[in-house]
């Protein structure tokens, strides 16, 4: 398991093992890419990100990853894989995140993104993302930099 400080100060763990911290995580969080670059969207407030979003009554983490992934970039997935989970202790609650890796198959035009801009696709990111304030706060911690690791160790990417 990892520990560190986000953006807000809050306590985050991180583990790649399957559950650590909930059956039932409320949040998702999908590692995407579309044709060899990597699928992200520009929040109208954050900035970019992967997609992501709360897992709505009824539905599966799984199935919110594939469903957040249309919503916010137009992407169509058929398969996600789930690499890894963690959990953010704020004041206020605590809040769990699976963590999914998938490889869009193709980017649909639609009249809206929701919360976002939609579809923004890029071929690196960059080295120092953790200072880029082009990108979300979500971003800059050690979440996406360890789980693009652990990708590596499992030849995803």
């Amino acid at each position: 398991m990892i520990s560190f400080r986000d953006y807000y100060r809050n306590l985050v763990n991180l583990d790649f093992s399957c559950n650590p911290f909930s059956d039932n995580a409320r949040n998702v969080f999908v590692i995407t890419s579309y044709k060899d670059k990597w699928l992200l969207t520009k929040h109208k407030s954050r900035g970019l990100e992967f997609p992501g979003g709360k897992v709505e009554e009824g539905e599966t983490s799984f199935q919110a990853g594939i469903r957040e992934i249309a919503e916010e970039t137009g992407g169509y997935i058929e398969e996600l894989v789930y690499i890894g989970q963690y959990e953010v202790h704020s004041k206020e609650q605590t809040i769990v995140k699976d963590i999914y890796f998938g490889e869009v198959i193709r980017i649909d035009d639609q009249e809206h993104f929701y919360e976002t801009d939609g579809p923004i696709l890029i071929d690196e990111l960059p080295e120092n993302l953790e200072f880029n304030t082009d990108y979300s706060f979500v971003m800059r911690d050690l979440v996406v930099k360890e789980s693009l690791k652990r990708l590596k160790e499992l030849n995803l990417i």
